[in-house]
């Protein structure tokens, strides 16, 4: 069906932004896997799966068949997790033209590689423009149409002002920064101090505690990301600071709610089970701690949770290794 732009995956933020292009008067396609939720989008105009009390315009539409979805869009939106963004680049690079702007909405980091995202989204379609948007975007907030800026970044950055100017609206900010490496850098290391935040708020340390993981996380994410090439001004900007700070406070959270029930006692998996969705900031922990193992990057905030996480270390033991490691000035 034609449509402006094409979202891949029916989740909180690809539902949230559809429905915001949506009431922007675009003609928007959604692909969903999931039959009852293509149901759902197209009959009730809701998607109560993901996000409750959001209603869906008109010009969204929802369809089963990835081909029908994309095949006529411009803009195609990658909206699914980072761990699964090569199979779906794998599962369309057969059936989108090169001239289609790829667009991530993922934070992360693959597992394996160690690659960014882009570099994983240009391994599979090489001749596809690609752009970043990141940002502190909580898909709750938007599908209320209250106040987000976000940024977007391209290794060719005419199509980061195309994509730009597509999403602007009066409640949804976009702004434009040419470091690629720094946007999705901040995006993915955020979510590992966010976790660390709700363990300490599982725990029932303070805001002092807080406030401790919160600065000293901005350093290792501008440690790691300048490392790989990023400007420690991103870290500072929206990708990072001001990710950071959404994540580890936030009500929506998923990687602070895991954190928080991992403070309280529960196992890793039993905290992604009741979060109920993907919790990036878990497989995110294990690839920037071995990443800063070959880097050979201090990141003692990073350390602790993996293994917190990977080795069973209990949360508390871990708050003290960080506490009495060797003084130094900031």
């Amino acid at each position: 069906m034609k449509a402006d732009i094409a979202f891949i995956g029916g989740g909180s933020f690809g539902t949230a932004l559809a429905a915001m292009l949506g009431r922007k008067g675009l003609k928007v396609n959604v692909w969903d896997r999931c039959s009852e939720v293509v149901e759902e989008i197209n009959t009730q105009r809701t998607n109560h799966r993901y996000l409750n009390n959001i209603s869906i315009p008109e010009g969204v539409t929802a369809l089963n068949s990835l081909e029908d979805a994309i095949r006529e869009a411009r803009y195609v939106v990658l909206a699914v997790p980072s761990h699964v963004i090569r199979q779906t680049c794998r599962n369309i690079k057969d059936i989108i033209r090169d001239d289609q702007v790829i667009i991530s909405i993922a934070k992360g980091i693959e597992l394996e590689t160690k690659k960014r995202l882009s570099q994983v989204i240009k391994d599979e379609l090489p001749h596809n423009p690609i752009v970043i948007l990141s940002g502190p975007s909580h898909a709750e907030e938007v599908a209320m149409f209250l106040p987000t800026t976000v940024v977007v970044t391209s290794e060719h950055m005419k199509y980061a002002d195309e994509v730009q100017d597509l999403f602007m609206t009066a409640e949804f900010r976009v702004y434009t920064n040419e470091d690629i490496v720094g946007v999705e850098i901040g995006g993915a290391v955020k979510n590992i101090i966010a976790l660390a935040a709700g363990i300490s708020d599982g725990i029932g340390y303070g805001d002092n505690t807080k406030a401790a993981l919160m600065t000293r996380g901005m350093h290792e994410i501008t440690r790691i990301g300048t490392r790989m090439g990023g400007s420690s001004r991103t870290f500072y900007g929206l990708t990072g600071m001001g990710d950071l700070i959404v994540t580890c406070t936030s009500k929506h959270s998923r990687n602070r709610s895991a954190g928080y029930l991992i403070g309280q006692g529960a196992t890793r998996e039993e905290a992604v089970e009741k979060v109920g969705m993907v919790v990036e900031g878990i497989k995110a922990c294990k690839a920037f701690y071995e990443l800063k193992e070959e880097l050979n990057v201090s990141m003692p905030i990073t350390e602790q949770l993996y293994k917190v996480l990977f080795e069973g270390k209990n949360p508390k033991e871990a708050v003290v290794k960080l506490m009495t490691r060797d003084k130094k000035s900031e």
